[in-house]
């Protein structure tokens, strides 16, 4: 399945939370395929998320994420990754958690582990 055609526009769709998001998550669906399984959303955190509780994320699909603004503090790594960061995640990568004190604003794209072209 496919993304949809899309020319430039002015994404002006809703911020809603994700499924099983922490507090503070947001995101904007920028495209999306019918199944949902190949995803390019525009995702950000409120100053002072915390993904403490959620523990270390892993998914069944690939994640690619580009940090356009903020910073994220990965609690496993105590590192700090700003502005122009950029994580490509393979299946069962382990990540996170994750803070963002002064908040962060990051492209994600999904797509499903199998994905071809």
């Amino acid at each position: 399945m496919s993304k949809p055609e899309l020319e430039f526009h002015l994404p002006a769709g809703p911020w809603a939370v994700p499924e099983g998001a922490a507090p503070g998550v947001a995101e904007r669906v920028l495209a999306e395929d019918a199944s949902g399984e190949r995803r390019t959303v525009l995702q950000r955190w409120d100053p002072g998320t915390d993904t403490s509780e959620q523990g270390v994320a892993r998914h069944e699909f690939w994640e690619e994420v580009y940090i356009l603004e903020g910073a994220l503090h990965d609690l496993t790594l105590d590192e700090v990754f700003v502005r122009g960061a950029y994580a490509c995640r393979p299946p069962g990568m382990p990540h996170g958690p994750w803070t963002a004190a002064e908040g962060v604003t990051m492209l994600v794209i999904t797509y499903p582990e199998n994905a071809s072209g």
